[in-house]
């Protein structure tokens, strides 16, 4: 390549705005395209044009602020699966066919099928060519992630989980509020989301919060944890909590995306590791049916629910009727963040 090209190339990479899960790898890295036939692998930085406007009309950058985009923007996102009831199931594509940006975070995947609601569908998007460094190498998040850590060994901070019914039941802003009581009560805490989709919300929510730091699955590698293997699963897990650990803090509190019934949470919360590293749980819920159903698996599953959250603490009837159904604590986000209500789920953990 003539030292023209290599500049206008440069050039090119340098103007494209970075969505938020290219946040870890350096600028320095972007500095070839590589556009033959090749097939993406999830984690592949990608060069893509906008072709359409759909549900996700802005893009997320690293520092948290979303960039509108318009017809013919390049943008630099990385290639990943996505698991979303509410809004897409998308799949990384076989080849740089055409595809979606989905969700705004960063995520480029084929679509196969989104919630009803969304009546634009999804921002269609051409890839030009994957990223590639000096040498031709395709760039992936994988090789700038923290280092994996597969066991958490010693002392570890009381480890509280937050897992729901389903994608929008509440999980983010109980996992916020618990946060928030913890920091009022002066006790230092970190947070990590353990699996999901590339987006930079739920963190920026919870360092408002008070927690630190914060973690996801893109500082491990990933951007997204949709079809993603047990065993590497598991590492996210591990690695996540073990940098919490380093980190110092006396409380983690854990994010687990979307359902129960979700494959990569199901299997997550049934591995064997799981009980040996979370003191207890609590449940986000919609209503008491979902909350029973959802208490009633983790029960069979020999997992501790201390509490229940979520979008049924809206619900003065809902919460009687959660009561009444599972017999657990039902905390809304005040009562999560009161720093006298927290202390006492402490012990109740270490009970």
């Amino acid at each position: 390549m003539s030292d023209r090209l290599q500049a206008n190339l440069a050039g090119r990479l340098r103007r494209a705005p970075r969505a938020f899960t290219t946040r870890r790898v350096p600028s320095e890295r972007l500095a070839s395209l590589i556009d033959r036939e090749v097939a993406p692998r999830p984690g592949d930085l990608v060069l893509a044009r906008v072709d359409s406007i759909g549900h996700h009309a802005r893009l997320e950058l690293p520092n948290g602020r979303r960039q509108q985009l318009f017809v013919g923007d390049e943008i630099l996102v990385a290639f990943g699966n996505r698991y979303a009831p509410q809004q897409f199931e998308a799949i990384v594509p076989g080849s740089l066919e055409p595809c979606h940006l989905v969700p705004g975070g960063g995520v480029a995947g084929k679509a196969l099928s989104w919630h009803r609601r969304i009546s634009r569908g999804p921002t269609a998007i051409t890839p030009i060519g994957l990223v590639g460094d000096a040498t031709g190498q395709v760039v992936n998040l994988a090789e700038h992630a923290l280092s994996p850590v597969w066991s958490v060994e010693g002392e570890r901070p009381m480890t509280i989980a937050v897992t729901g019914t389903s994608m929008d039941s509440g999980k983010t802003t109980t996992a916020a509020h618990l946060a928030h009581g913890f920091a009022r009560a002066g006790v230092p805490t970190g947070f990590a989301k353990i699996t999901g989709t590339g987006s930079g919300g739920d963190l920026w929510y919870l360092a408002d919060a008070g927690a630190s730091p914060v973690f996801d699955f893109t500082d491990a590698g990933f951007a997204s944890t949709y079809r993603v293997p047990q065993a590497e699963l598991e590492c996210v897990f591990t690695t996540l909590l073990h940098h919490l650990r380093e980190a110092s803090v006396q409380v983690a509190i854990l994010e687990i995306a979307d359902g129960l019934f979700q494959t990569e949470t199901s299997g997550l919360l049934r591995c064997a590791l799981f009980p040996t590293l979370v003191d207890g749980l609590i449940f986000a819920a919609s209503d008491a049916m979902g909350a029973s159903g959802g208490v009633a698996w983790l029960q069979r599953h020999h997992l501790r629910a201390l509490a229940i959250s979520g979008i049924v603490t809206t619900s003065p009837l809902g919460v009687r009727e959660t009561l009444a159904a599972t017999r657990i604590p039902v905390m809304s986000r005040a009562e999560l963040s009161d720093p006298i209500s927290v202390r006492k789920l402490v012990e109740q953990s270490r009970g």
